[in-house]
């Protein structure tokens, strides 16, 4: 009987990932670049009041950290790799981000 329990909880926890992909999939979505202390872009206008999706790719030789302090998000990439964040609606207004490997590289996030 364990084993039956174990097998659903699995089964529900897959279920609930998939729907949270799918989810994700459907969000409007904006992709940022970092490349060893440079972001592109270094400014991303995004709808106010609405969940969004950043889809972060590393194309630097190094690794990188899109992180903000102000969304509590934090995303550390290999090179070459890719990865996004969700982000839950936001109030208009501007919501800073950086790569935590290379400081200097600072970015914004403008809700409108």
């Amino acid at each position: 009987m364990k084993l039956k329990k174990h097998m659903a909880a699995f089964a529900a926890a897959a279920l609930a990932s998939i729907a949270g992909i799918a989810q994700a999939a459907d969000l409007p979505t904006f992709k940022l670049e970092m490349n060893d202390g440079k972001l592109n872009p270094t400014r991303i206008e995004v709808p106010a009041g609405q969940r969004i999706k950043i889809e972060v790719h590393n194309i630097g030789k190094g690794a990188a950290e899109f992180e903000s302090v102000q969304l509590r998000k934090e995303k550390v990439l290999a090179p070459g790799a890719d990865s996004f964040v969700v982000i839950a609606p936001l109030d208009p207004g501007e919501y800073k981000f950086f790569d935590d490997f290379h400081q200097s590289a600072q970015g914004v996030i403008v809700a409108k």
